[in-house]
């Protein structure tokens, strides 16, 4: 069945993958806008009544099939959109500024409102739920929704989320700039071989759990790597940094700084995530140049004589987040309307996370709850020790959020903890930030065996106080010396 920018067709039982109408539809809610959203609709007879949206990755215009496949086989409606473009790059704003509109914040939205009514049309009822899941870029759209529209999903989870995108642009860039001579080739400082020092020098520093290649830092949020213990030394030439590369890495760990008053402008990535910096620091394809230099060239409108070696942070930082963060960032901590109307969000982030830096997490969180209050009642942060961007990692990386919030928003059952698993197989649970998990006793490798215990204050949950601290403490000297 076709009609105008509507196709609906109905799909078979495959493998695991029950039979479906598939019903694709465009989108045009302004002049030069083009929104793709594609709705799964299991038989009546398998809807369980819920919607279950799935968000997107980096700025690609695919779908997340296998996700969407596995939540229409637990018979969920499933929603997806292509963000409004195709592509994978930045590139795609090129000459379309209402592209980045779509991307920032309107696609979702958009695209939720239409399958609403899809499945009305469909099942003659509204869905009885309404939920929305991703990480990174998903994240960041889980984020957007709460806080630009929170009537749209009930239950909210956002992954690693990229919320602060200006800054998270400025944070590659920055990895690039301290890692990059100035001079023609523009060659690299630090290699792979330099990174995997470095991690394992985090690791013997700073006490990890685990054996052999599946070792992770439970706290890296307290760990000071101290690269300079790494600085080769007379008749040692093997396995340690010049002064060069230990200076490259000194600048990495710190983020960039305002030269005016040592405050903080982006936000580093932690210790423990050191094998994962080289793939946003340079363009895999240019290595000479940034990666998502586009960004920097179409969206900041630099244009395309833009070079990084002129780069000043944080002035051309704030020129950027005044051009765009209306439109793409997702930092906006009044979430009181979603948690008025009762909406739940669970964030998770990985502590090896080496795309976005988990302190930006936890700095969102920390003004957040000053703006928005009653955490307890609606709002759970958990922190993944050993995991990385969204999946992987040695650490505590596997566990599935959506049963939990979907136990929260029917059945009021807030989730203190959920269930994780390491690379070995061993299981324990993840705390929600508030708490900490505690051994009481049996096998160690049985999340049965540990508790959280709640309001402990674990040194994770002092790092990242002192962060926030730090952060609030720099923007108290950075607004002083403006009103100077």
């Amino acid at each position: 069945m076709t009609g105008g920018d509507a196709q609906a067709e109905w799909m078979v039982e495959k493998g695991a993958v029950p039979a479906h109408c598939r019903v694709q539809r465009i989108l045009r809610p302004a002049a030069g806008s083009r929104v793709g959203v594609t709705v799964l609709l299991p038989a009546p007879s398998r809807w369980t009544g819920r919607l279950q949206m799935l968000g997107n990755g980096g700025y690609s215009s695919a779908l997340p099939e296998r996700a969407m496949e596995a939540a229409l086989a637990r018979g969920s409606t499933v929603v997806a959109t292509d963000t409004g473009h195709e592509g994978d790059e930045p590139t795609f704003a090129q000459g379309r500024p209402q592209a980045i509109v779509d991307w920032g914040w309107r696609a979702v939205h958009v695209s939720v409102v239409a399958a609403k009514m899809t499945v009305v049309r469909y099942y003659g009822r509204e869905a009885s739920h309404s939920y929305f899941a991703g990480c990174s870029t998903g994240g960041h759209q889980a984020m957007s929704e709460a806080q630009r529209f929170p009537a749209d999903f009930d239950g909210i989870v956002a992954g690693a989320p990229g919320s602060n995108r200006v800054r998270l642009n400025a944070a590659f860039l920055w990895q690039f700039i301290s890692n990059h001579r100035r001079t023609a080739p523009f060659t690299a400082i630090l290699d792979s071989r330099d990174l995997a020092l470095l991690h394992q020098n985090a690791l013997a520093r700073c006490s990890a759990t685990g054996t052999g290649a599946g070792r992770w830092l439970e706290d890296p949020l307290s760990c000071r790597p101290q690269p300079e213990a790494l600085l080769c030394r007379p008749n040692v030439t093997a396995s340690c940094l010049t002064p060069e590369k230990v200076e490259a890495a000194r600048a990495m760990y710190n983020g960039a700084r305002d030269p005016r008053n040592g405050s903080r402008v982006t936000f580093p990535w932690l210790p423990g995530s050191e094998l994962g910096w080289d793939a946003y620091w340079a363009d895999p394809r240019q290595p000479t140049q940034p990666a998502r230099a586009d960004f920097w060239r179409l969206w900041a409108a630099r244009g395309q004589t833009w070079d990084w070696r002129h780069f000043a942070f944080p002035r051309d930082l704030t020129s950027a987040q005044q051009r765009l963060s209306r439109t793409i960032d997702a930092t906006d901590p009044n979430l009181i309307a979603f948690r008025r109307r009762g909406g739940k969000l669970i964030q998770y982030h990985g502590l090896a996370d080496p795309v976005v830096s988990p302190l930006d997490t936890l700095s969102y969180r920390s003004t957040m709850l000053r703006r928005t209050g009653y955490a307890a009642s609606w709002y759970r942060l958990f922190l993944a020790p050993g995991m990385g961007h969204c999946v992987g990692g040695p650490g505590l990386a596997r566990f599935d959020p959506q049963p939990a919030i979907e136990a929260w928003v029917e059945r009021d059952k807030a989730p203190m903890s959920l269930i994780a698993t390491d690379s070995t197989g061993a299981q324990r649970p993840l705390c929600d930030v508030s708490a900490r998990s505690v051994f009481v006793a049996g096998d160690p490798r049985s999340a049965a065996s540990y508790k959280c215990e709640a309001g402990a204050k674990t040194s994770t949950l002092q790092g990242a106080r002192a962060q926030t601290q730090h952060e609030r403490e720099s923007e108290v000297r950075r607004l002083g010396k403006r009103a100077e």
